[in-house]
């Protein structure tokens, strides 16, 4: 009974975006921003205490439903999974890559997937890359994949943007790599900051005072390799002194893959930098949040019961599944281990687990 009160507390941390109410009135634009959208912190930091203080008595009525839910079991029927779903959405970074290297068997697990007309989408919450470089990465891979199958945080940030309306003479400051700027710049919008910005310093001097730029009406956060005091300040003056400023996070994931040797900080550090200086929590526009999911299924007029996510992260990849009601497979050849999995601590249950997707192949053929 513990384990299914914790399931159902993280489901309710990150909730669904509702509808949004767009404007013609440029002035209410930040308006729109639905407010049970913004606070999407990591589940897995938080205690015991802090969970059940967060699930409300007002879903007490839905225990009874989820109190027959098995613990998770390892994937043993390939097939069975395979036709119970018409879509496929993988994460990348520990799912069909680590850094630039590819993880065995993944071609060949694509290839028989599009094979029995699967339809693939590949979602990455790293954002310093666009879809259209993304392209590329897979290609140089050997990866047949097109970039209407690619959705990054970074196309999720410009696409939200759009979604609510954001004012074309407003601008966005990035923190963050060309991903953003690429994709920001596609869709129209007006930004600074940047890598440019990564070699700036400020000079504190008696009587020194930062200028910021006023027409910033959204700071958008990002991994940066580049991050520096003179972004966190920039930043920090925009959120706090232009009124109705949005602060976007592409995701708040505690570390990421940069190579395949081990693990790297990630854009959380980031976010969580302008978050502790602003006194705000940042609105999450990758995984875990639902905007993405949302976004695919009416993109693709897909049924979110018709989706099994893949992926290797428990508090992102897991949770934005489950958020999505999608099925959900965990892998082990990235940042999850079994250890992990199994712990009394975690609370987020996958459906299925295995150790890499090119179990799709030698499972399958072992339930011939």
């Amino acid at each position: 009974m513990l384990r299914i009160e914790s399931v159902l507390t993280t489901r309710a941390v990150v909730t669904a975006l509702p509808q949004t109410h767009k404007s013609n009135n440029s002035t209410l634009w930040f308006q729109s921003v639905p407010r049970s959208y913004k606070l999407c912190r990591n589940p897995l930091l938080l205690n015991n205490s802090k969970r059940k203080a967060s699930y409300s008595s007002s879903n007490s009525s839905r225990m009874t439903s989820f109190t027959t839910r098995a613990a998770v079991q390892p994937l043993k029927n390939a097939d069975e999974l395979i036709d119970s779903v018409e879509t496929f959405i993988f994460d990348c970074d520990g799912v069909i890559w680590k850094g630039d290297k590819l993880i065995e068997g993944v071609p060949e697990t694509l290839d028989m997937l599009r094979s029995k007309g699967k339809r693939l989408v590949f979602v990455t919450n790293n954002s310093t890359k666009s879809r259209k470089q993304y392209g590329k990465k897979f290609e140089t891979l050997g990866l047949d994949v097109s970039e209407e199958e690619i959705f990054a945080s970074s196309f999720a940030a410009a696409a939200y943007l759009k979604s609510i309306d954001f004012p074309k003479d407003k601008k966005v400051y990035v923190i963050g790599e060309d991903g953003i700027l690429k994709e920001l710049e596609l869709a129209g919008f007006q930004y600074l900051g940047g890598p440019e910005d990564g070699d700036k310093k400020i000079e504190l001097k008696p009587g020194f005072l930062m200028e910021h730029d006023h027409d910033v009406g959204a700071v958008v956060v990002g991994f940066d390799r580049y991050f520096n005091y003179y972004k966190i300040q920039y930043g920090t003056l925009c959120i706090r002194e232009n009124p109705g400023c949005l602060f976007i996070a592409t995701n708040r994931d505690a570390v990421t893959h940069l190579t395949d040797a081990q693990e790297w900080a990630g854009g959380g550090s980031m976010v969580g930098a302008l978050g502790g200086s602003t006194q705000r929590e940042p609105l999450v526009v990758g995984k875990p949040s639902t905007f993405m999911m949302d976004y695919l299924a009416n993109k693709f007029g897909i049924a979110k019961s018709q989706i099994c996510m893949v992926g290797d992260r428990l508090d992102t990849d897991i949770l934005f599944g489950q958020n999505g009601g999608c099925k959900t497979l965990l892998v082990l050849s990235g940042v999850t281990s079994l250890e992990t999995l199994q712990s009394p601590n975690n609370s987020i249950q996958p459906d299925f687990y295995t150790n890499k997707i090119s179990d799709f192949l030698s499972l399958k053929a072992a339930a011939v």
